[in-house]
């Protein structure tokens, strides 16, 4: 199970403590701010793309949405969103737990810049009724991203 593969992660830096499940699901932003007592925005959602053969994960603020145009012009292609089955089998983790810490090898992991106007966020750990709240600082340092990208609207 992959909430088993990120408490492994976290806990090699002694964070595993820090990571929260709950006896409700939080695979969706709104059930996730329910869940955690937050705004939705402030849920650090994982989107999962396909880009040359490529599973990449753009993690944006819950209230975003990916701009096509600037999708586009960042990474030169049309976004293509991994299908349901595919997901669990190119990232490690299925629709409802994605996240950007402990993925498959080879797997790019992008963070949009919708998500700094937060100082802190909660990404998903694996499973649909996780989460941990980490600074924009941690999540850099734990999400091993590739880099900043400026692909999303209506935040």
């Amino acid at each position: 199970m992959a909430i088993k593969k990120v408490k492994a992660y976290f806990r090699e830096y002694g964070m595993e403590e820090r990571i929260q499940e709950f006896d409700v699901s939080s695979a969706t932003v709104e059930l996730a701010a329910k869940a955690l007592h937050c705004e939705p925005e402030r849920i650090a959602k994982t989107l999962s793309f396909m880009l040359e053969n490529e599973a990449v994960l753009i993690v944006t603020a819950g209230d975003a949405k990916i701009d096509n145009p600037k999708y586009k012009a960042k990474f030169g292609k049309k976004a293509k969103m991994l299908s349901l089955d595919e997901v669990e089998t190119l990232v490690g983790h299925a629709v409802g737990g994605v996240c950007p810490f402990a993925v498959n090898e080879g797997v790019k992991v992008y963070l949009d810049v919708s998500l700094k106007r937060f100082e802190t966020v909660f990404p998903a750990c694996g499973s649909p009724n996780s989460a941990i709240e980490l600074t924009i600082p941690e999540l850099e340092e734990y999400s091993g991203y590739a880099e900043w990208v400026d692909v999303c609207k209506g935040y």
